[in-house]
């Protein structure tokens, strides 16, 4: 599974700490940027987020603002992408259990590293579980056509 990971300035930080952690226990990664503070547009990063997975360049993503919802808005906006943005690893796992997330958005001014590692973990783990959620899932990619 190869992990794409953007952030703006408010998340560079976080992110930054998520790749060295991730890149430690061996995961293939994708940094995708920014690299600094300077202040950057968090849409751009939330959309090359999104663009990595529309692609194929990444199988799933984790974005970094300072709230989290900034950048899993502008995720969103591709309808290959599934961006769910939690703030503790339950709403991680249903996330991936019962939406097929593809990337969740975290906030960096709102928890701490190890609180994102455990929404990390549980958005890495979890499977979904198809069945009657399947479904949904396919009417969020293809929002204006009827269930069928």
């Amino acid at each position: 599974m190869r992990i794409a990971l953007s952030a703006d300035h408010a998340g560079v930080e976080l992110k930054d700490a998520l790749v060295a952690w991730l890149g430690e226990a061996g995961h293939d990664l994708l940094d995708l940027g920014t690299h600094g503070t300077a202040s950057v547009d968090y849409p751009r990063f939330g959309a090359m987020l999104a663009d990595a997975l529309a692609d194929g360049r990444a199988d799933r993503g984790i974005t970094v603002c300072g709230s989290g919802i900034g950048v899993a808005i502008a995720a969103n906006r591709n309808p290959a992408c599934r961006c769910a943005q939690v703030s503790e690893p339950v709403s991680a796992a249903f996330a991936r259990s019962h939406n097929d997330a593809n990337a969740i958005a975290l906030g960096a001014r709102l928890i701490g590293i190890e609180m994102a590692k455990a929404c990390v973990t549980a958005f890495l783990t979890t499977e979904f579980e198809g069945g009657r959620h399947q479904r949904r899932v396919e009417m969020l990619s293809a929002p204006q056509q009827e269930p069928a």
